[in-house]
């Protein structure tokens, strides 16, 4: 009497591992493209140890060494209204708005007219 081993039939269809593999091809695509959702990168201003100074009369801001005072022709951001993040409310607010002399808000001198000094 022969006696026949049965073996579990594991039949994988082509068209169902291109099918499966594709699909996490693609998972891992969507996944390194747009990055973790829920985590957003946002960037400092300066560093930590540091604080930005804004320029007189002029966009941009430069970054100060904790308990420094800023280089001449830069002065401290007014409290309440220092930019943290690129990008954020502050830091957009000074692209078109700078400090004059005497400390009043103005239009930056050269925000009229992107891309062109003077």
């Amino acid at each position: 009497m022969s006696r026949r081993i049965s073996r579990p039939s594991i039949a994988l269809r082509p068209g169902r591992v291109r099918i499966a593999t594709a699909a996490l091809a693609g998972s891992a695509a969507v996944v390194t493209l747009t990055g973790c959702a829920g985590i957003e990168y946002q960037e400092g201003i300066c560093n930590s140890g540091g604080h930005p100074a804004m320029p007189v009369g002029g966009t941009g801001s430069a970054c100060v060494s904790d308990g420094q005072e800023p280089p001449a022709g830069f002065v401290r951001y007014p409290e309440g209204k220092v930019p943290q993040q690129v990008g954020d409310k502050w830091d957009v607010h000074r692209d078109t708005h700078a400090d004059d002399k005497d400390g009043d808000i103005i239009d930056a001198p050269d925000a009229s007219c992107p891309g062109k000094e003077g």
